[in-house]
């Protein structure tokens, strides 16, 4: 799911792999399951779903299935474990163990975090006045994790007067959270304890009010925000906002003045965000537009008046202001104007200055500027394709701005900027442990030439003394939906391919926002095909480029990048060696007519809404699971989670079984399931290389390169 303006969600991806124990006998066959055809009348059509059953989750038949096939996999897989572990120490071995992200100053305190050796989550800690004050440990996160399979943490907000800590946590991977309190006078949790929340939380100026949002316990769909005093009772809370329309989702959080708090309700296409001065807790909360159709904005205070980022009157967005209580875009006055070749992304405000985040041709790019217009510039980056982005910058009043930089061939780096001279001093870069030598690597970004004549960007990284004239092994990734940018960024995993040989390749096709707005409403709804046929463009581009060796293109994706790898082995199946589909949503109509899953409802103008035959006649032509046929589909490794809060465990379960119906050929079919797990894969920076290990095992057994 995408929502506006949130903060990188969605991983996009992590593969998972299995955890059950090692069969006694091999398991060379795929486990047999029986088809219970389920009938849909629809449009005059009628629809035979043979494996609907697959979704009762808690039926023992339905999990002995799961097991079966995660058993199949081993079984079939046993031959490269040894190559799993070596990867698996590989990657292990480039990981500085002991090691501390770059402190922030806020409110008389530096905050940062830290991870130990032999841990798998991060300490969060801060110190008084200076780094050389006592450390103050706030949150271990190791110790909340003790006897649970899998746990994440989010949330994390400290009350205005320091005192006390509010977190989230969740110990199943379903995104539904457990809110707690914790007092760092004394280090102890208060009895406060809330389930389920969404993990979106602020505090009030008054250090006891806390607001925070729940979710649909069937759909998921982040639908309300509760207020409540500290010590009151779990049950004492109070509604304070409910988002009736079900393609809508609402969040609360806190701005960076902290003088208001915010509850943003948005869809795809439209958004609506209410205010409330943070010391009146008790007040009504006030809307700064109602929601129009079509407009989209995101709205920051500084200096007592609103500076928002919208599409009104602008495709690729501009920013306005307005004062306090406007409540209509009528007194909305422009700041920056639009530019129909550039999207404005995002705003950082400081005293004297605003930093811009903005894309054109396919690249991020940060422009300062003084509020009087003068000393506008552009930062220079040294890479032909990268990602930038603004960091935590908590002081208005500061001269200097923070930012991440990173390239499909530089590690992260921290990086803090003289916006008056220019200057730049890096706090932290990534550290390779064992050595990492940037020059040794080549990135580049081509132009393809989609099947309708546009032009695609593709980013490329790969070892200069490994690159072959005949071309090398290349996994092309994409993902192309919800107007998400696929950036090229560092990877210390993918060094593990490139050290062998590969190349490593991002389609950047219609349905992301790399090329604009336009770029991506030319990848959705009725023009939904554009993704897939601009990525099967860049395949072939590949191996016409002389990249990639015949006979071994490999392509991944995952999630909506899923959709993506099921429609273009329907459509070319003879195109890929291999294909990783990591919790695929592949059953498009079964899904998006059944608004009981989560997720549905809020992405009607994603995808469309099959009750409309336009759209279902659409959308039935490409659904990877309703255009499964015979024939003989690449070696597929397909990956899910029982969990799952955002594609069904059953889409991919589904879709492998009947794909095995009629698959013809020796290519073999692997489903995965982590039986512990959610949309993310496995929890703790450990056990996630473990489902990097098996991917890339996958990878290489079949491209016949070995340890």
């Amino acid at each position: 799911m995408s929502r506006f303006f949130s903060p990188r969600l969605f991983l996009l991806f992590v593969a998972l792999t299995m955890n059950q124990q090692r069969p006694s006998l091999a398991q060379t066959a795929p486990p047999d399951v029986r088809p219970q055809p389920e009938t849909t009348f629809i449009h005059g059509d009628t629809l035979v779903d043979p494996y609907h059953w697959l979704n009762q989750r808690e039926n023992p038949e339905v999990l002995d299935y799961l097991r079966a096939e995660n058993r199949y996999a081993e079984s079939m897989l046993s031959h490269t474990k040894s190559l799993q572990d070596e990867l698996f120490e590989e990657m292990k071995g480039r990981i500085k163990e002991d090691d501390r992200n770059v402190p922030y100053f806020d409110r008389g305190y530096w905050y940062y975090s830290r991870v130990v050796k032999g841990q798998d989550y991060a300490v969060y800690c801060r110190r008084k006045g200076s780094m050389e004050a006592p450390e103050e440990i706030m949150l271990d996160a190791n110790d909340y994790a003790k006897g649970h399979s899998f746990f994440s943490i989010a949330g994390l907000k400290v009350s205005p007067d320091n005192r006390y800590l509010l977190f989230c946590m969740d110990t199943v991977g379903r995104r539904q959270y457990i809110l707690g309190i914790k007092d760092l006078r004394t280090g102890r949790d208060l009895e406060d304890r809330i389930y389920p929340v969404n993990g979106a939380a602020a505090w009030a100026a008054d250090n006891r009010t806390i607001f925070f949002g729940t979710s649909d316990e069937q759909t998921l769909r982040s639908d309300e925000v509760w207020k409540y005093r500290i010590g009151q009772g779990s049950d004492n809370k109070t509604l304070v906002f409910r988002e009736e329309d079900e393609t809508f989702s609402t969040y609360v959080f806190g701005g960076k003045s902290g003088d208001f708090l915010y509850i943003l309700s948005s869809s795809t296409l439209s958004s609506e965000q209410r205010y409330l001065s943070s010391d009146r807790p008790d007040d009504a909360w006030t809307i700064i537009c109602p929601r129009q159709k079509d407009l989209l904005y995101s709205a920051e205070d500084y200096n007592k008046e609103f500076y928002i980022l919208t599409n009104h009157q602008a495709k690729n967005f501009r920013m306005v202001k307005a004062p306090l209580g406007a409540g209509s875009t009528d007194r909305w006055s422009e700041v920056l104007p639009h530019r129909p070749s550039v999207r404005l992304e995002g705003f950082e405000l400081f005293e004297e200055f605003i930093v811009l985040e903005e894309r054109e041709s396919g690249l991020k790019r940060l422009r300062v500027r003084r509020w009087d217009g003068q000393n506008d510039h552009y930062l220079r980056f040294p890479d032909p394709v990268y990602t930038v982005s603004t960091e935590i910058n908590k002081d208005y009043k500061s001269r200097e701005l923070r930012y991440t930089y990173s390239s499909l061939t530089t590690p992260t780096q921290v990086v803090a900027y003289s916006m008056d001279d220019r200057s730049e001093r890096i706090l932290k870069t990534q550290e390779v442990v064992g050595g990492h030598d940037p020059s040794a690597y080549q990135s580049e970004r081509v132009w393809v030439k989609a099947a309708d004549g546009t032009d695609v960007p593709v980013s490329l990284v790969y070892k200069k003394s490994m690159r072959k004239a005949g071309g090398n092994p290349t996994l092309l990734y994409g993902y192309g939906s919800y107007g998400i940018t696929m950036e090229a960024y560092f990877s210390m995993n993918r060094l593990s391919l490139l050290d062998r040989g590969w190349v490593f390749a991002i389609a950047h096709i219609r349905g992301g926002e790399e090329m604009g707005r336009a770029w991506y409403e030319d990848g959705k709804l009725l023009k939904k095909k554009n993704s897939f046929t601009d990525f099967i463009a860049c395949g072939e581009a590949m191996l016409s480029l002389g990249y990639c060796e015949p006979g071994q293109l490999y392509a991944m994706g995952g999630s909506a990048g899923g959709l993506l790898m099921g429609a273009v082995v329907n459509m070319r199946p003879n195109l890929w060696r291999g294909v990783i589909a990591g919790v695929p949503f592949v059953d498009v109509i079964n899904t998006m007519l059944d608004a009981s899953i989560p997720l549905t409802t809020s992405e009607y103008d994603e995808w469309g809404n099959p009750n409309d035959e336009t759209y279902y006649r659409y959308m039935l032509s490409y659904s990877p699971y309703d255009n499964v046929r015979a024939a003989e589909y690449p070696n597929l490794l397909v990956t899910t989670g029982l969990h799952d809060s955002q594609v069904q465990y059953w889409e991919p379960a589904k879709w492998v079984a009947k794909l095995r119906d009629v698959h013809q050929g020796n290519n073999k079919i692997y489903l995965v399931t982590d039986m512990e797990a959610g949309h993310g894969g496995k929890s703790g920076r450990y056990n996630a290389l473990k489902d990097d290990a098996l991917e890339f095992a996958f990878l290489l057994d079949l491209a016949k390169i070995r340890p």
